[in-house]
């Protein structure tokens, strides 16, 4: 019988690989990174290569580890990061350009001269926003702008998608083109009523809807993975976008739970149930996972798009910290903030502004400022985006919400997650993993090989992650918050 599943958590900067065992512990786990690239402003790309290669390399190394031949397992799940898109050939498998990451802003022209033609419509049909934040822009790129490409397409020569479906094709070796609801419902190009591609999304965003793949439900079959990669023909199980992964890890399964995960980016959910939600604001709306014998489920969604990656920033970009880590040191050091604030709109801001031109900005600084008070301000400016986004859920929602579930590396920060709660001003729980997208993808591919329901909590009994309590006055919180939306202001419609 086989007692394990191979989970993918494939995301911006790293690929993790688990094998978790039927009781739902981890045996084996291990990760790798690779390089973002960053050909122009505002343009953010990956080697669609090193996805594949690092997903591949983890699997097996994965599987030779825990020595336990592909036999032995009884699925494969998937998580991956969304929006990003790549283009391949359908016969070779080979890219045609970089992937597209969910990132880049290219196409902030396209998208504004298209708000002028159907903003509504489109929003009322797929619950998102005319950004270039979603894929469907992103593919239309790469269509008009590698030679060839679209009447290439047009004859049924090119395949299309998110990285999911980019991964499940070289894992089939080309026998399956294949998406989830999850990720379909972010490409613009999805009815969120009816889980199909709409042929007139596709016809107004210029993309054939022959080179996508085929939607399914997230948990069910997606095609057997070729015995040449893992020696044995293990079945693709479970296949979600990886904020509705972490939704279901945290245990966000019935209306009103709320989940904010914090990675490169942050990404705050709500699950709203079995109707989506028609009029969502400055927020999304979005599918749920949902296996095939339940009902289609849903969520709304507040996209914070620079978070951890303004850490990375700061460490990789300026050479001010050793690591993301070293930044919760810096902010105990400092009594205040010392009036600096930092905007990490580095590739525009997402909800609620929705401002693809905004670009980043420090202000407040004076020769007194030193990397202390720049890290503080990156630690605060993740706290403010999340509640920015709160702040317009609990307006749509019409109520404020009890706590706040937090998942992601940044929550290992303990000085973040303080401050987190003090200018929201409800308690945070901090997940008993911070691996929550894993945790939903496990229990995803658990579903599937029929271990238990998608809703089973019971490996969670007696885990508690900690609970920060708001400490601040209301007043500190409020003119904190001001000084915050100041800067922000600052920050909007800055790139021509």
């Amino acid at each position: 019988m086989s007692r394990f599943v191979l989970v993918v958590d494939q995301g911006t900067t790293s690929t993790k690989v688990s094998l978790v065992d039927d009781q739902g512990v981890t045996r084996v786990a291990s990760a790798a990174e690779f390089p973002q690239y960053f050909p122009a402003p505002g343009w953010v790309e990956h080697d669609p290569e090193d996805l594949w290669r690092t997903t591949l390399d983890q699997l097996r190394a994965v599987s030779d580890a825990a020595r336990v031949g592909a036999h032995g397992v009884a699925a494969l799940a998937i998580a991956n990061q969304r929006e990003t898109v790549v283009v391949w050939d359908r016969r070779s498998g080979e890219p045609l350009y970089p992937a597209i990451v969910w990132q880049d802003r290219r196409t902030s022209d396209e998208c504004e001269a298209l708000t002028r033609e159907g903003a509504e419509w489109v929003t009322h049909r797929t619950g998102l926003r005319l950004d270039p934040y979603f894929s469907a822009t992103k593919i239309a790129w790469i269509l008009d702008h590698v030679a060839g490409a679209r009447e290439r397409a047009q004859r049924g020569d090119l395949a299309a998608g998110t990285v999911d479906s980019w991964l499940i094709f070289r894992l089939t070796s080309g026998r399956a083109h294949v998406t989830d609801v999850t990720n379909a419902s972010r490409t613009l190009l999805m009815n969120l009523a009816t889980g199909t591609w709409d042929e007139e999304l596709c016809e107004f965003f210029r993309v054939p809807s022959g080179v996508l793949a085929e939607i399914r439900p997230s948990v069910g079959f997606f095609g057997h993975v070729d015995a040449q990669w893992l020696s044995a023909a293990v079945p693709i199980g479970a296949v979600i976008g990886d904020q509705q992964a972490a939704l279901v890890g945290q245990g966000c399964l019935t209306p009103g739970a709320t989940k904010s995960t914090y990675g490169t980016g942050s990404f705050v959910l709500q699950h709203t149930g079995a109707s989506p939600v028609t009029s969502t604001g400055s927020l999304l709306a979005t599918a749920a996972c949902a296996d095939a014998a339940s009902s289609a489920q849903y969520a709304v969604e507040g996209s914070i798009f620079v978070t951890g990656a303004a850490l990375q920033w700061l460490r990789d970009g300026l050479g001010l910290l050793e690591s993301a880590g070293e930044s919760e040191d810096l902010a105990r050091s400092l009594s205040d903030n010392g009036d600096v604030w930092f905007v990490p709109a580095l590739t525009g801001l997402g909800a609620p502004h929705w401002d693809p031109r905004a670009r980043g900005i420090l202000v407040g600084l004076t020769r007194g400022v030193t990397r202390a008070h720049l890290a503080r301000a990156a630690l605060e400016s993740i706290a403010f985006q999340t509640r920015d986004v709160l702040d317009a859920m609990n307006h749509l929602c019409g109520h404020s919400l009890p706590a706040l579930r937090v998942d992601g590396g940044a929550t290992a920060n303990r000085w973040l997650m303080q401050f987190q709660a003090d200018v929201v001003g409800v308690p945070v729980v901090v997940a008993p993993s911070a691996e929550a997208t894993m945790r939903g993808a496990t229990l995803a591919g658990g579903s599937f090989a029929g271990w238990w329901r998608l809703d089973d909590q019971r490996h969670d009994e007696g885990r508690t992650g900690e609970r920060f309590e708001p400490r601040m006055s209301e007043d500190e919180r409020e003119y904190l918050y001001s000084r915050w939306s100041r800067a922000l202001e600052r920050s909007l419609d800055w790139s021509e």
